[in-house]
């Protein structure tokens, strides 16, 4: 991060920065990842949907088995697209309205 600030970094990628942690503790990662944002490029992973909603750009990395052969994918989602996975982040495989509700406030916060 010092390096980013001295002009150092180009590009910086953080790994899951946020394990471990949720609610406000997520909430002023993604904040403080966010103003990083503003002058180096960002690659962000992670599991959490208050860091994810701070995010420019959501991309969705996803891995498939066959039985024989694992592949991961990666794919840009759209803005709608963007707002279920953050819904899904938040209440995992079965979506509640509640969980779209939020993901909504969580993206207009940001």
């Amino acid at each position: 991060v010092a390096l980013a600030e001295e002009g150092g970094a180009s590009t910086m990628v953080f790994d899951e920065i946020d394990r471990g942690v949720g609610g406000a503790v997520a909430s002023a990662i993604g904040e403080r990842l966010a103003r990083l944002a503003r002058s180096t490029q960002l690659l962000v992973v992670t599991h959490s949907p208050q860091v994810a909603a701070r995010g420019a750009k959501h991309l969705l990395i996803a891995k498939s088995n066959d039985g024989v052969v694992t592949r991961t994918g990666v794919r840009a989602l759209s803005e709608a697209e963007r707002r279920e996975e953050i819904a899904r982040m938040l209440s995992g495989a079965s979506i509640t309205d509640e969980a779209r509700a939020q993901a909504k406030r969580l993206l207009e916060t940001a």
